[in-house]
């Protein structure tokens, strides 16, 4: 293994410092992956995290499983993982946080580089897979580091703090749009709570008491099935008491029994009278409302 770069001022870089201060260089490789190192550099300590990382490949190659293909973003404020189609940003390594990388000169193919991670302060190897381009990566992320320090002694440090509250700030969002994309989804899952509630518990709530119907005179139909109510109609008043019914059959003045079209037998009256008279109870039964009006029978003397 081999350190890629120094500061030394005859050193010849490979592209020019704004493409490294102002863009970025893209890169594609192979992602192996990263693992936990002890120490911050050294060549036994890359060389042992290449070698677990390769064994580590070969399993899941035999299980069928591809390397991935990254996207590296060098400038002089870091390196960026991405995935190469999505552009979504997997790793992102603050050049300050960098402190070693080197490239293999036994495989050609292998590069890697150590950085300290920015929550649990751990150094982490990354090593990738390239098969034309390992040293020139290599080279390139020793020029963004050569450009960066430079910057950095010329603003007195300034520029490193201003990277870092620019750096926090940036994982914040990150951490807010997250935390807005959970709530999202809580709040998705509590409205279909509510609407499969509403639909399971709209039949119970739909049976309410139903107020008796009314005719065009907003009169209540009477049933001989069920007891007379006492509930006052829309006009405010009261229908008129029905008499009770007694055993015992009262006379008039002149000893007659009163009439009574549903005590008398079907016998009794005439076909005509008997038919009307049923008309009438069947009317009733059907909720015909009469009230507040007299009946007079006066042919029916004549007729029996």
């Amino acid at each position: 293994m081999n350190r890629a770069f120094s500061r030394k001022k005859d050193k010849t870089w490979m592209h020019t410092p704004e493409a490294l201060s102002k863009h970025y260089i893209p890169y594609n490789a192979k992602f192996l992956g990263s693992t936990e190192v002890e120490q911050p550099k050294g060549t036994e300590v890359v060389r042992d995290a290449v070698r677990k990382l390769k064994f580590a490949r070969h399993i899941k190659k035999s299980e069928g499983q591809k390397t991935p293909k990254v996207e590296l973003q060098i400038s002089i404020y870091g390196v960026k993982i991405l995935e190469p189609k999505t552009k979504e940003v997997q790793h992102n390594c603050q050049l300050h946080r960098i402190s070693f990388c080197a490239d293999d000169k036994t495989d050609k193919r292998i590069f890697t580089f150590i950085c300290k991670d920015s929550e649990s302060n751990k150094h982490l190897c990354y090593v990738f897979d390239s098969e034309k381009c390992a040293e020139e990566i290599t080279l390139t992320i020793g020029q963004a580091f050569d450009l960066a320090y430079r910057k950095f002694l010329e603003s007195g440090g300034k520029d490193v703090e201003t990277r870092k509250q620019i750096a926090g700030l940036q994982k914040r969002i990150q951490e807010l749009e997250t935390e807005n994309t959970e709530l999202k989804n809580k709040v998705q899952d509590l409205e279909n709570q509510l609407r499969i509630t509403q639909i399971s518990t709209s039949p119970a709530a739909s049976m309410t008491p139903k107020s008796p119907s009314t005719d065009i005179f907003d009169m209540v139909p009477f049933s001989p099935i069920t007891p007379q109510s006492t509930t006052p109609t829309r006009n405010g008043t009261q229908p008129p008491p029905v008499p009770s019914r007694s055993t015992e059959i009262k006379r008039d003045l002149f000893g007659a029994e009163p009439f009574d079209p549903f005590n008398c037998g079907a016998g009794d009256f005439p076909p005509d009278i008997q038919s009307k008279l049923d008309e009438m109870q069947e009317g009733f039964k059907m909720g015909l409302t009469l009230e507040g009006t007299v009946f007079c029978l006066d042919p029916l003397d004549s007729r029996c």
